[in-house]
């Protein structure tokens, strides 16, 4: 079984964008030369797990930036064929991880929101690195939608940076 980690940005308010979808807030944290560990994060995956939504908010950006990786899009209208790596899923995104992407290692749940929601009322993320940007938005779409389960999380690391930028990286306790 793969291990999925959920690698996102956010603002401090709790919404990874605002209502229309804009991200133009991100660039707030922008330094020259610094990542924020996205390099060596990404380097350690071998899959991509995103919604239709956040695919298609890629691709008007320009060119597909993740040709090198398995991209798996859950849909229920498949997405043009950019790549020989790109592939199409419209079952219970769980379910498909545990048939057809079992022989993954590691898995970058991307996005957006309804597919977090799915992989998060079935217990399905391993590891959450949040980033924080110091700004509050007041209102738009929510990281984590209301839900009757409680999960519990450890801490493995709290960075801050210059920018402002506060990361947070938590394991899932598995009890």
């Amino acid at each position: 079984m793969p291990k999925v980690s959920l690698y996102i940005a956010c603002s401090l308010d709790g919404y990874i964008a605002r209502p229309d979808g804009d991200i133009e807030w991100l660039s707030l944290v922008e330094i020259p030369g610094e990542d924020y560990g996205y390099q060596a994060f990404y380097n350690s995956v071998d899959g991509l797990l995103i919604g239709a939504r956040t695919f298609e908010q890629i691709l008007s950006w320009g060119e597909w930036p993740h040709g090198d990786r398995a991209t798996f899009v859950f849909s229920h209208h498949q997405p043009p064929a950019l790549t020989d790596n790109l592939y199409w899923l419209s079952g219970n995104p769980v379910d498909e991880l545990h048939s057809r992407l079992k022989d993954s290692h590691h898995l970058w749940l991307v996005g957006g929101a309804e597919l977090i929601e799915q992989f998060q009322r079935q217990n399905a993320i391993d590891e959450y690195i949040i980033s924080f940007i110091p700004v509050l938005l007041g209102e738009g779409i929510p990281l984590f939608k209301p839900q009757n389960q409680q999960q519990v999380l450890r801490l493995l690391d709290s960075r801050s940076y210059p920018s402002g930028l506060v990361q947070h990286h938590y394991l899932r306790d598995k009890l």
